[in-house]
């Protein structure tokens, strides 16, 4: 097994979570000038932001 490639892979997980929760914190920021909803929807991370692309479109 390669170990390098086994690291590799839970630092891209820990990067890919990290990037979800940054972009459900600014897209909230964005739409409802509050960061008690931007701090909420970042727990949500992922979830905030396929709702959102599914509700309100990519426009």
């Amino acid at each position: 097994m390669n170990l390098k490639g086994g690291i590799a892979m839970k630092e891209s997980a820990k990067a890919g979570i990290s990037f979800g929760c940054a972009l459900a914190l600014v897209i909230s920021y964005v739409n409802w000038h509050s960061i008690i909803w931007a701090i909420f929807h970042g727990v949500l991370s992922w979830f905030y932001v396929i709702y959102y692309v599914i509700v309100y479109g990519l426009n």
